[in-house]
């Protein structure tokens, strides 16, 4: 470990890297916490805006309800260890989705 401080990113703005500078060993940690998760969640963001917009359209399937987009795809969502169809779709910046039904277990 060395004895001198790190060297901030040349792309860090200044006020970020003087409130950086000013915080606390547990301020920073927690910090680095909530921007890892941001990092990760943005990621995510990306790559479903990316899986949306390369979808080939052909047809609207006959099970999508009329208020969801025939470009939305159907994605597997684990809540309490039960596994359920969403239609998901992108609207603007938000990722939207709509509850389709429970897997069954044969599938």
């Amino acid at each position: 470990m060395s004895s001198e401080p790190p060297t901030p990113p040349s792309e860090l703005p200044p006020d970020v890297r003087d409130t950086l500078d000013e915080g606390s060993p547990e301020l920073l940690r927690d910090i680095a916490g909530y921007a890892e998760e941001l990092a990760e969640y943005r990621e995510r963001e990306a790559h479903l805006a990316e899986e949306v917009e390369n979808v080939e359209i052909d047809d609207r399937p006959e099970d999508l309800p009329a208020d969801v987009p025939a470009k939305a795809t159907i994605t597997i969502k684990e809540i309490n260890d039960n596994r359920y169809y969403y239609w998901q779709w992108r609207d603007g910046d938000t990722i939207r989705s709509r509850y389709k039904g429970p897997v069954t277990p044969d599938e």
